[in-house]
C-alpha cells in the first residue's frame, strides 16, 4: 500500500451544485448533509464555496453555509473554499470569521480568494472590477490585521481580535507567490494542468517566509477525485459538470446540473465538445486501485501535505459512494503497515 497516502490528510469541498429537478433549497441541505458524512467518514476538513449570480450554484454565501455545516457536525474543521477577498470589506470578513470562532472554536478554517464576480455584470452588482484582484495582497494583509489588532485605523474587529482562525490562500497562478510572502498554506489546483500546478508549488516553496501563521510552506492540492467499481462508473460521475462547464464556456452563464444519462444523448456543437472533452480530462477517477495509484503519484510529485476533493456530479448517492472508496483507500493506507 502506498506511503504517500498514509501521512496525507484528505478533506471535502462542495460546491452546492444545483441539480436539474432540484431547487437551490435541497443544495444547501445537501451540502449539510454531505458534511455530516464526511465527518463519519474521517474526512479531515469540509469546505464550502462563494459564486454570486450563478444559476447552477447555490453556494453564494459561505460564512453562512460553514455556519449551518458546523452546527451540524460535531469535530470535522469547517471552513471556506474561499471567500472572494476583493469582493467584500477585511473588517466584515475577519468579524464573520470571528463570529463563526467564537462559536466552534478550534473547528473553523479561513479560506481566502482573488476572484471578482463570474461576468461583467455580477463584478458590477458586487461594485467590483477585474483590477481589484490586484489588491488582494493589501487586503490579506489587512485582513489578518483585523485578528492582530494592529489596524491603524484605531478600530477593532471584535470577536476576531485575538482569536486564531488558520488562514489558506486559493491560488491556480500569482495567488502563490502572495501565499509564500504571507507565509500562509497554499491551496492549488486544478488537476487537468499538473505543470502549471507544479510551478505554482515551486514557485511557493521558493519565495515562502515563515509567519505566525505557518512556520513552514504546507501545500493542498485540490482538484476532482471520482471512485467508482467500475472506470466506466467512476467517468460518468464527471459527465454532468464537463457538459455545465462547456455550457458555460460558450453561453455564458453555468446551469444545473443534468443527469449523467442526459448528458450522453446532448448534441454539441464542435466548441461545446472540444470543452466538454477538455472538461472530462486530466481528473483523478477509476476504481480502488486506479485511484491509489494516481494519489500516490501526485502526492510524491507534488510533496502535497493534503487533497481537498472538490468533485461535483448529479447523482448524490453515487457521490457518496465515491466519497466512501476514498475513505476506505485512506483507512487502508494507514492501517497496512
Amino acid at each position: 500500500m502506498s506511503s504517500a497516502i498514509a501521512p496525507a490528510r484528505f478533506s471535502l469541498l462542495d460546491r452546492s451544485r444545483i441539480r436539474e429537478g432540484h431547487g437551490a433549497a435541497q443544495a444547501l441541505r445537501d451540502t449539510v448533509a454531505l458534511a455530516r458524512e464526511a465527518e463519519r467518514l474521517g474526512f479531515h476538513r469540509f469546505w464550502v464555496s462563494e459564486h454570486h449570480g450563478v444559476p447552477g450554484v447555490a453556494g453564494s454565501a459561505p460564512t453562512v453555509l460553514a455556519a449551518a455545516v458546523a452546527g451540524a457536525t460535531r469535530t470535522i474543521r469547517v471552513g471556506t473554499g474561499g471567500v472572494m477577498l476583493p469582493n467584500h470589506r477585511p473588517l466584515v470578513v475577519a468579524e464573520q470569521f470571528g463570529v463563526l470562532e467564537s462559536l466552534f472554536p478550534g473547528r473553523i478554517d479561513m479560506g481566502l480568494g482573488r476572484s471578482v464576480g463570474f461576468t461583467d455584470g455580477v463584478r458590477r452588482a458586487l461594485g467590483r472590477d477585474k483590477d481589484d484582484a490586484d489588491d488582494f495582497a493589501a487586503q490579506l494583509a489587512e485582513l489578518l490585521g483585523w485578528f492582530g489588532g494592529t489596524s491603524p485605523t484605531r478600530v477593532h474587529a471584535y470577536p476576531a481580535e485575538g482569536l486564531t482562525v488558520p488562514p489558506f490562500v486559493l491560488a491556480l497562478g500569482e495567488g502563490a507567490a502572495i501565499a509564500a510572502r504571507a507565509g500562509l498554506p497554499l491551496v492549488i489546483g486544478d488537476l487537468r494542468d499538473r505543470e502549471r500546478m507544479r510551478r505554482g508549488i515551486d514557485t511557493y516553496r521558493a519565495l515562502f517566509r515563515p509567519s505566525p501563521w505557518a512556520s513552514e510552506p504546507y501545500v493542498v492540492v485540490s482538484g476532482t477525485v471520482a471512485v467508482a467499481a467500475s472506470q466506466e462508473e467512476a467517468r460518468r460521475l464527471l459527465l454532468p459538470e464537463a457538459w455545465s462547464m462547456a455550457y458555460s464556456r460558450t453561453h455564458g452563464t453555468f446551469p444545473p446540473l443534468p443527469p449523467a444519462e442526459s448528458v450522453e444523448t446532448r448534441t454539441m456543437t464542435a466548441k461545446e465538445r472540444g470543452f466538454y472533452d477538455s472538461g472530462l480530462s486530466g481528473h483523478i477517477a477509476g476504481t480502488e486501485d486506479q485511484v491509489t495509484h494516481e494519489l500516490d503519484t501526485l502526492l510524491q510529485e507534488t510533496g502535497a501535505q493534503e487533497i481537498l476533493v472538490t468533485t461535483s456530479t448529479y447523482d448524490r448517492t453515487a457521490l457518496l459512494d465515491s466519497h466512501r472508496r476514498l475513505a476506505g483507500i485512506v483507512h487502508r493506507a494507514r492501517n497496512s503497515g
